[in-house]
């Protein structure tokens, strides 16, 4: 069983960064891409951003430019770094690894104030 644990999150003025990382019980080379989701209060979860084991990249549009994904493969983790902070990017942020089926994290919260 995969688990991913993710952790980072906290309480930001608008304007401000933080970086979220997942760490994954497994070689995360052998999942055939990572993501962040993220899920504000009273609205779906949406997909933020992708990498896929060749490192190739796709963003949200909301989040183009300021938020960058990458992967450590030696540390078995992925990482988010959020620049420009809006109070719209708060929501709880979940990462998730994908093989024959796709696996999540327990989320981590971000909130930040206006």
């Amino acid at each position: 069983q995969v688990q991913l644990v993710e952790s980072g999150g906290g309480l930001v003025q608008a304007g401000e960064s933080l970086r979220l990382s997942c760490v994954a019980s497994t070689n995360i080379r052998t999942f055939n891409s990572m993501a962040w989701h993220r899920q504000a209060p009273g609205k779906q979860r949406e997909l933020v951003a992708i990498i896929s084991t060749t490192g190739s990249t796709n963003y949200a549009n909301s989040v183009k430019g300021r938020f960058t994904i990458s992967r450590d493969n030696a540390k078995n983790t992925l990482y988010l770094q959020m620049n420009s902070l809006k109070p719209e990017d708060t929501a709880v942020y979940y990462c998730s690894a994908e093989t024959f089926r796709t696996f999540w994290g327990q989320g981590t919260q971000v909130t930040v104030s206006s």
